[in-house]
């Protein structure tokens, strides 16, 4: 395994001065953002891909701090009703595919969308629910009309170019967000797309990440480490579904922290356990949302924790059998 961060918390500081903060931290590995939410803080897919000399120079800045570039991530909602919206988020995408053919980078970073609930829609239509039958007829639209379409065809596109993983985050908001729904899709389109495990996201749902690990196995494409605090006086309450602003931590269900202030080290060694179990040996990359800490507190943070609790290398013969 290779211990990865995301820097958009490091937005503030050049590729080069990101790089060689976490060089010096430790970190052997990074995951980009080119476009959608991650922005292009460091990396701007279009700009480079019409610049030969700054393509070189964003190679070149890598190899001067032997620092590792594990995937690009483009998340965004390329389905989105809104056909400008849409474009938008697609045309990222689509550079993120052609500039990380350039780098060689085979893993794409993304969210699996979510569209509208008719081709007239203007918003997202995010169903939770089988009842009333209504909801059922949304879903039958969206996916057979919108999601497996649109990712039959990117698919295709992506393979022509290189990439070899389209990892979707499982995220609530979109159409892929637990164990089933990756599932379901991946068997649709094809093994090109598998999962971004973010156990933040699987935490706040009631979901078990190492069960989730398992169920999912050799379709894991990429790991994101970030830790979920459940509130134990509102969940009770008012349950995890949560439309509070992530800055009302008082009021909140549940909050995104900092590995190890979610959950113990216990159940990050289980975790990080699982992963080597099913065969996953790529990076583990801090995505850092925490509000109660800084940028760089959060991320040193994680740093030290995870290095306590990461396999780095692989298992030499049973010699003990």
């Amino acid at each position: 395994m290779q211990l990865g961060v995301l820097t958009v918390p490091l937005y503030g500081m050049s590729l080069d001065e990101a790089l060689g903060y976490l060089k010096a931290q430790g970190v052997q590995t990074v995951e980009i953002g080119g476009g959608g939410y991650p922005g292009k803080g460091h990396c701007n897919p279009a700009q480079l891909l019409a610049d030969e000399a700054r393509l070189k120079e964003f190679q070149d800045t890598f190899a001067k701090h032997e620092m590792g570039l594990c995937a690009l991530s483009c998340h965004g909602n390329p389905i989105h009703p809104n056909k400008e919206i849409a474009k938008g988020y697609d045309d990222d995408l689509t550079d993120t595919i052609l500039l990380a053919e350039k780098l060689g980078v085979k893993t794409i970073v993304t969210f699996s969308g979510c569209p509208g609930d008719h081709e007239g829609a203007k918003l997202p239509n995010w169903v939770t629910c089988a009842w009333p039958p209504d909801y059922l007829e949304v879903l039958d639209y969206q996916w057979n009309e919108v999601l497996i379409p649109y990712w039959k065809q990117k698919s295709e596109f992506a393979k022509a170019h290189g990439i070899e993983k389209i990892a979707f985050e499982l995220h609530p908001g979109f159409c892929v967000y637990n164990t089933a729904s990756m599932l379901r899709l991946r068997e649709a389109v094809g093994p090109i797309l598998g999962a971004n495990v973010d156990p933040s996201h699987l935490f706040w749902q009631g979901m078990d990440p190492v069960k989730v690990i398992y169920e999912l196995g050799d379709a894991i494409y990429h790991f994101h480490a970030k830790d979920t605090a459940v509130n134990p006086y509102q969940t009770p309450i008012n349950g995890v579904l949560d439309t509070h602003d992530y800055g009302d931590l008082m009021n909140r269900s549940w909050v995104f922290r900092t590995v190890g202030y979610g959950h113990d080290e216990k159940t990050w060694r289980d975790i990080i356990s699982a992963l080597k179990t099913v065969g996953y040996d790529g990076a583990v990359s801090i995505e850092h949302e925490d509000a109660l800490m800084s940028q760089k507190e959060g991320l040193e943070k994680a740093i030290s924790f995870l290095k306590n609790v990461l396999i780095f290398e692989n298992a030499t013969d049973m010699w003990w059998a």
